[in-house]
């Protein structure tokens, strides 16, 4: 799978990325989700967290 890309600019910080898809994505120092170093990125939730994102800030 291509590695997922969260658009800081979009971001709100709502942080349900992280409740649905916790093995890829975390808050960085700024409260802004990404990616997490060495994250699976063939996770099924990775879709899941996309098509939660209420901001559309995450893309593949």
């Amino acid at each position: 799978m291509a590695t997922p890309k969260v658009d800081k600019d979009l971001c709100i910080s709502c942080g349900l990325c992280t409740q649905t898809c916790s093995e890829v994505f975390e808050m960085d120092e700024d409260d802004i989700a990404r990616v997490k170093a060495g994250a699976d990125l063939d996770s099924s939730c990775i879709q899941d967290a996309i098509d939660e994102c209420p901001v559309s800030a995450i893309t593949i």
